[in-house]
């Protein structure tokens, strides 16, 4: 039996096996390594984020990206150069090799409580236990689609996470839905790759970070006494969001998921802005309100400013982003399901990401309700990370979970 179970082979599951190991806890950690960058991101995808804040998180950051860029000969500089998704992959697979070499690459698609603590089983029918278990999953179980493009065949309309390669889309017009980073890069990619693209924001304009220079972080002192650099962008308040998690989880429950909700909203990344202004029609202001098939293809009625229009195209994406729902975490049982407290489907966590089912934990994007939006990203690893791995390592966690006293009905 294995002291602790990782279920996810991405950034967070990484670091988190890396700093257990570091400790000496021994941990199985499952699943493909970086399967949702590899599979469920677009190919030709830059990340929004900068080089910096895109490290995954080892004991004495002996790995960094601009560590293996370097022995790898890759372009890099902590800001102004964005960080192609395929070298990130790279580098979580050479981070994998280095820190969990062992890793078991079998997918996890059972996990219910035991005698032993939980039961995990594996793609092959296998069951392994274990205590105390970590969910770490990443967004790819949480894709939103709207009501109004829900319930067509994958051949007509999708989710942004259901494609890596765009190619299949030469020579055929797709409607894009959404205006954050999701829809600015696929929208760019299929017009690069022959599609014919329209995007559909809700939005009254498609907006984009700025690049680095304007932002405020230069390195002159008085700036950044001002306007201090942080992994998900500058300022006093992302400071906060960023050095203090476990602060930002005694915030009362509503402020928290207001600051989650409302911070960094949808942009896509400085560097898109030349690759999709002037490229393709866009159209603001949108929502979609009916789709249905008219002569083998999509048409979409939208309401908008000026009233209601149509548009019809052979597919459509929904770029729609995620929305954390615990139901939707495939593997769970029923029973265990059922004893995990949540708000608005969000998993209640203590301070040591543990959810009311003791032993059980979450890290990442859907911990993000509890400690911030810095667990969007992957610079959240940096503080939450750490502390989590001590709390293992003391054994801890197999007592009642203690969570914020707003949090203790079961749904709302």
């Amino acid at each position: 039996m294995s002291e602790i179970i990782i279920i996810g082979a991405g950034p967070y599951g990484l670091s988190l096996a890396a700093h257990l190991r570091g400790r000496g806890v021994g941990c199985r950690v499952f699943g493909r390594v970086m399967e949702n960058w590899r599979s469920k991101m677009p190919h030709g995808m830059l990340l929004k984020s900068d080089g910096f804040a895109s490290n995954i998180e080892d004991p004495g950051s002996a790995l960094t990206l601009k560590e293996f860029s370097r022995t790898r000969g890759l372009a890099y500089a902590d800001d102004g150069i964005p960080v192609p998704a395929e070298n990130f992959i790279a580098y979580g697979t050479a981070f994998q090799q280095r820190f969990v070499p062992d890793l078991d690459r079998r997918m996890v698609i059972g996990l219910d409580r035991s005698s032993d603590g939980f039961a995990v089983k594996l793609e092959d029918g296998e069951i392994v236990s274990a205590p105390r278990v970590v969910i770490a999953i990443g967004v790819s179980d949480f894709a939103y689609m709207p009501p109004e493009l829900s319930g067509f065949s994958r051949d007509r309309v999708t989710h942004a996470s259901h494609h890596g390669q765009l190619d299949v889309f030469r020579g055929r017009e797709v409607a894009v839905v959404g205006s954050g980073s999701s829809a600015t890069d696929i929208a760019a990619l299929l017009h690069e790759n022959g599609a014919s693209v329209r995007l559909l924001a809700r939005r009254s304009e498609v907006r984009f970070h700025s690049p680095t220079e304007d932002r405020g972080l230069v390195s002159n002192t008085i700036e950044q006494l001002r306007n201090p650099k942080t992994g998900i962008g500058p300022g006093w308040r992302h400071v906060f969001y960023t050095k203090a998690p476990h602060l930002f989880w005694h915030l009362p429950e509503d402020k928290r998921f207001r600051i989650v909700r409302g911070t960094l909203g949808p942009a896509g990344g400085w560097f898109m802005r030349d690759r999709v202004i002037g490229r393709f029609p866009i159209a603001t202001g949108v929502t979609p309100c009916h789709a249905e098939l008219r002569d083998g293809r999509i048409a979409l009625d939208l309401a908008g400013p000026s009233g209601k229009q149509t548009v019809t195209a052979d597919h459509v994406i929904a770029a729609t982003g995620y929305r954390i729902d615990v139901n939707a975490i495939r593997f769970l049982s029923e029973n265990l399901r059922a004893q995990i407290k949540v708000v608005e489907q969000a998993p209640v966590l203590s301070r040591q990401s543990e959810t009311s089912v003791p032993g059980l934990y979450v890290v990442g994007p859907a911990a993000a309700f509890s400690f911030g939006p810095v667990l969007r990203f992957v610079y959240g690893a940096k503080s939450t990370i750490p502390p989590l791995a001590r709390h293992l390592a003391r054994g801890a966690g197999r007592g009642a979970v203690a969570v914020p006293r707003t949090a203790l009905a079961p749904g709302r």
